[in-house]
């Protein structure tokens, strides 16, 4: 069975995904206002459809290369949720064994390679792993997430430029949550359709509801074949809303940077309960289904956070991290 065109499997598993990051992000607020997480944390709660939509078409030997809002990429391409909160709680058994936190985790097993919290600092990197790639005759591709904010930075425009020069593999997913970290985009970019700006590099350049699984599932897919097939890169301008603030578990309205009423606006649009109306509506999943669901990711979560607490703290002495560096 399909629906949109979608097949009922992609949509159930992307329905999944979308949980696990959801309650794994939940949980995280939570552990930091109870001051048990130190490292800064900036939550992925709200934007879960665009990691999911687009980590759906993803091979594991297909590279993602995130920024500091990185743990639902991380999930979304398959990376294990011990090593995620260990690295939270900076343990030895975490992602970057215990030395990167929340944002710098990095897991080859999975085919994330890096994060950064220099904003854009990855696109440039996702364009050399997609030229890696074309030179070595491998079908692989490269994806570079990025927020809205990266869209100022001069390495943005040359990337895209060498991309499209080259006819790289490589996606630009551009998570556009309107606000580049307290500033909305529109104080800062004199035009702010994004996707716009393919289109003087000579590529495809396409703006997508964010907030609907499906919409991004289907541009991305077309995006990825594409790529894979020899046909260069891609920029998606995703339209979606973190719930929490830039950073922490608050939610930014004693900045009076946002409204409440806006805030409330866009909880509406939650992308987990619009896929659940459907599937449910359409009879692939039931109530059921949807609780054993909800259910398994509370456990896996609950299971990783035992996991972190219990691993041990990195080795304080430098051999040790000099032999782990350059092992």
């Amino acid at each position: 069975m399909a629906l949109k065109g979608v097949p009922a499997k992609s949509l159930t598993q992307m329905y999944v995904t979308m949980q696990r990051i959801r309650i794994f992000e939940e949980k995280t607020a939570d552990l930091i206002t109870k001051k048990e997480i130190f490292c800064p944390c900036h939550l992925y709660t709200g934007q879960e459809a665009v990691a999911a939509g687009v980590c759906a078409s993803l091979r594991k030997d297909d590279y993602v290369l995130s920024t500091h809002r990185s743990h639902g990429h991380f999930i979304a391409k398959g990376g294990d949720l011990k090593r995620l909160m260990a690295e939270l709680y900076c343990r030895e058994t975490g992602a970057s064994k215990g030395r990167g936190g929340s944002m710098h985790i990095a897991s080859t097993d999975c085919g994330l390679p890096g994060s950064s919290a220099i904003v854009g600092g990855t696109i440039p990197i996702a364009v050399g792993a997609a030229l890696g790639f074309k030179s070595q005759n491998k079908d692989s591709i490269a994806v570079a997430f990025f927020g809205d904010g990266a869209a100022c930075e001069g390495v943005f425009y040359e990337s895209l430029n060498f991309a499209s020069l080259k006819r790289l593999p490589v996606v630009f997913v551009c998570e556009n949550n309107l606000y580049s970290t307290h500033m909305p985009i529109s104080t800062i970019l004199a035009d702010t359709a994004i996707y716009k700006k393919a289109e003087v590099f000579g590529m495809p350049g396409v703006k997508v509801d964010g907030n609907d699984v499906i919409d991004v599932y289907k541009n991305a897919k077309k995006a990825i074949d594409n790529a894979r097939r020899g046909g260069g890169p891609t920029l998606m301008e995703c339209m979606t809303y973190r719930w929490r603030g830039h950073v922490g578990p608050n939610y930014d309205l004693d900045k009076g940077l946002r409204s409440e009423a806006e805030l409330r606006c866009w909880m509406n649009k939650c992308p987990i309960r619009s896929l659940e109306r459907l599937l449910l509506s359409n009879k692939i999943l039931t109530e059921k289904a949807v609780a054993r669901i909800l259910k398994e990711a509370e456990e896996e979560v609950d299971g990783a956070l035992k996991f972190a607490k219990e691993s041990l703290r990195p080795p304080s002495n430098d051999s040790e991290l000099v032999r782990y560096l350059f092992k």
